[in-house]
């Protein structure tokens, strides 16, 4: 008589390969959540909201003030800082929680990305659905978010001395965390949903042609923070030219390059115009690479979203850094970003 496999004879086989299409659903989540906070930070910068709350409370910071006395508290300490003292002398409690809106929420929803991982990695964990090889990958960037966090209150710290807004160099961290997130929660995300495809799939390798587009673009939205965090995008509002100069005046050496990256506005502003073509260059590069491999809908992608953020850098800057447009171009650079990750990852698998 033929033996009939009981119907529990694979579970231990299914879940020691573990559920990768939930995982990269999860995770292009996680990824959509940071490309939000990415433009939530870039409205708190230009709105110069991110001094607004001038303690660090991870855990009671998550509810807003809920009665007059609680604003009355919160805004008192908010006239303890320089920002306020030096520019904002004056400013109405109504004014006040309108700055106080754009960091609560650039703060909650960090909070939020936080739970949004933490929690379901603890139930992938406890159902054993991780693939073997990944979970101490997914503990790493568990620890990442949380460093995240951190150097966002110490870029906070970094203004409320003699400052009227944050250090530069920390807005230039605080971005570049998220963007380092970003992409290993991405590249993780295509690694599941590869596996999903294929089983025996291996994990994507960083090829020359993923690598160098993806670090250009990273070197070019780090000068994007450092204009930000400088408002070097108020010191010229002529393209190509600035102020009929193609190397502006003003720029002053302060005696090293770091220095001068950090607190030169004419100059940061300059090399953040002229590097988007190297970066750009590359992207196109990566795109032709991508269309050679048969991916022609994410070559199409890179090229149309690299045209578009040019375009809102230009209008960004001939505009006087409208707010709208400003928002808008930090969102296309999150975007390219991400779609250059994924080419990376795609060229990773040939």
């Amino acid at each position: 008589m033929p033996q009939v496999a009981h119907p529990t004879s694979t579970f231990p086989a299914r879940r020691t390969a573990g559920r990768p299409v939930l995982l990269a659903r999860w995770l292009y989540a996680i990824t959509a959540l940071i490309i939000l906070m990415v433009v939530i930070g870039g409205i708190t910068r230009l709105t110069e909201s991110g001094l607004s709350i001038t303690q660090w409370k991870p855990v009671t910071g998550t509810l807003p003030p809920l009665t007059q006395a609680d604003w009355e508290a919160e805004f008192a300490a908010y006239k303890q800082s320089s920002q306020y003292v030096l520019m904002n002398q004056g400013m109405t409690l109504a004014a006040f929680k309108h700055i106080f809106f754009w960091e609560y929420v650039h703060r909650l929803l960090g909070r939020l990305i936080g739970v949004a991982y933490a929690l379901p990695l603890v139930w992938f964990a406890w159902r054993r659905a991780i693939p073997v090889g990944f979970g101490m990958r997914l503990i790493v960037l568990l620890l990442l978010g949380g460093a995240q966090g951190g150097v966002g209150w110490l870029m906070v710290r970094s203004g409320l001395t003699d400052r009227t807004n944050v250090e530069p160099a920390m807005l230039a961290a605080h971005l570049g965390m998220a963007l380092v997130l970003l992409a290993a929660v991405l590249w993780t995300a295509r690694d599941f949903a590869l596996l999903a495809r294929d089983p025996a799939a291996g994990k994507a390798r960083l090829t020359l042609a993923g690598a160098l587009p993806v670090l250009l673009l990273f070197v070019q939205l780090m000068l994007g923070a450092l204009t930000a965090g400088l408002r070097a995008g108020y010191v010229a509002n002529t393209w190509p030219l600035m102020n009929d100069h193609f190397v502006p005046e003003g720029i002053a050496w302060a005696g090293s390059l770091w220095m001068t990256l950090t607190s030169d506005p004419f100059l940061v502003h300059f090399l953040h115009r002229w590097w988007a073509w190297a970066a750009a260059a590359a992207i196109v590069w990566m795109a032709a690479r991508l269309h050679g491999a048969g991916a022609q809908q994410q070559a199409i992608a890179l090229v149309g979203l690299t045209l578009g953020q040019i375009m809102l850098g230009i209008a960004t800057v001939i505009t006087g850094v409208a707010l709208v447009i400003a928002v808008g171009h930090q969102l296309v650079g999150a975007l390219l970003f991400g779609a250059a990750i994924m080419g990376a990852h795609r060229l990773g698998t040939r």
